[in-house]
């Protein structure tokens, strides 16, 4: 996990208990080779948080590919749609 994000979750943890539960997120992971190990720990995270996941986790391995661009693409637009339609 990069340490920006690492370093987001520690700041905000304390400050957010209580105001976030029940959240809706999502995880879009760029890893080298595997990533799978970032998922499970944003994961743990997000349980921390008592947020709800709300579609699988898209991990993009190596370099980039126009169908990786669509499938994240795709997620935020699903997100987006069901925050502001209310279903999550």
């Amino acid at each position: 996990m990069a340490g920006a994000i690492k370093d987001f979750f520690d700041r905000t943890y304390y400050p957010a208990e209580g105001k976030t539960e029940g959240k809706p997120y999502a995880v879009l992971v760029k890893a080298g080779n595997d990533g799978r190990n970032t998922v499970t720990q944003i994961e743990r995270i997000a349980t921390g948080y008592r947020w709800r996941r709300v579609a699988d986790p898209i991990v993009v391995r190596g370099e980039i590919r126009s169908a990786d661009e669509a499938a994240c693409e795709e997620l935020g637009r699903a997100l987006a749609a069901g925050l502001t339609l209310g279903v999550f």
